[in-house]
């Protein structure tokens, strides 16, 4: 079976220049922690990248949807479904949140799906946004987080495209690791018979572990070094090291070549 590497691209010099001077400004301005300069700085930025030119005030005689949607550039006329649990450490959120915003609309702007910028864009936010990133961290369009404080990514990670990491507990997702398309990973759980009693876990991904298209991780789950979760499985228990699960509830269905032997004699059969 062939090995590809990935192939190195890069835009015109002219627009890679234009690209990481607008990466590097908006950088500058977010090491303000401050919600109100945040703020105005993502207002400013989304009403450029939607509607092509600096930012006005809306006309109070422009139609109404033009003035809904110029308003909605700013975060502070926005709100996000995190922000009304009640577990959310407000003071970290109202740092965070114009930067959540950006992230999201950037995402749906005509820029978001260039996978050049965009890698970069969502790396700089990342830095302000997580608990940590770590390098060469690619992240694709598409990703959500809830609060962001609680969110930890390591070195060498890939996050592909709509992804959903339910940071409301912890997530930890140690390095080398790698997260599908449309995967699920969860940190939270509700009461069986009331769902405003909520539990908050600690969820940990990897070393070099692999959660595949389409999959979910339960709150408090570990998939350990180098496991893997099949695609449209649901992991509500731990994953051994070198361990394959799949299914609903996933459960092992092989060990990795690359195993140690004391792993390949582990493996239970469903």
């Amino acid at each position: 079976m062939p090995r590809y590497e990935y192939r190195v691209l890069n835009p015109t010099p002219p627009a890679e220049k234009a690209f990481l001077a607008w990466i590097d400004r908006l950088d500058q301005e977010f090491m303000n922690r401050d919600p109100e300069h945040r703020s105005k700085v993502v207002r400013n930025a989304l009403h450029e990248l939607y509607m092509g030119r600096a930012y006005f005030a809306p006309d109070p005689s422009a139609p109404l949807a033009e003035q809904a949607l110029i308003h909605s550039f700013d975060p502070r006329n926005a709100t996000l479904e995190p922000e009304y649990y009640g577990d959310v450490d407000a003071v970290k959120y109202a740092e965070r949140k114009p930067l959540i915003w950006f992230w999201m609309m950037y995402d749906r702007s005509p820029a978001g799906l260039n996978h050049w910028l965009g890698y970069r864009v969502r790396t700089m936010l990342a830095r302000h946004v997580l608990k940590h990133c770590g390098k060469n961290v690619k992240i694709f369009h598409g990703v959500e987080v809830s609060f962001g404080y609680n969110l930890t990514i390591e070195d060498n990670c890939v996050i592909h495209k709509y992804v959903l990491l339910d940071d409301r507990g912890e997530i930890i997702i140690h390095e080398g690791s790698s997260v599908s398309d449309y995967a699920n990973i969860y940190s939270h759980a509700h009461d069986l018979n009331d769902g405003m009693i909520v539990n908050n876990h600690t969820t940990e991904i990897g070393p070099k572990a692999r959660i595949t298209y389409h999959a979910a991780v339960m709150s408090g789950v570990r998939v350990a070094e180098h496991g893997m979760v099949g695609s449209m499985g649901v992991a509500s228990k731990n994953v051994e090291p070198f361990h394959v699960v799949a299914g609903v509830p996933a459960k092992p269905v092989k060990v990795k070549p690359i195993a140690p032997e004391e792993f390949r004699n582990k493996l239970e059969r469903p």
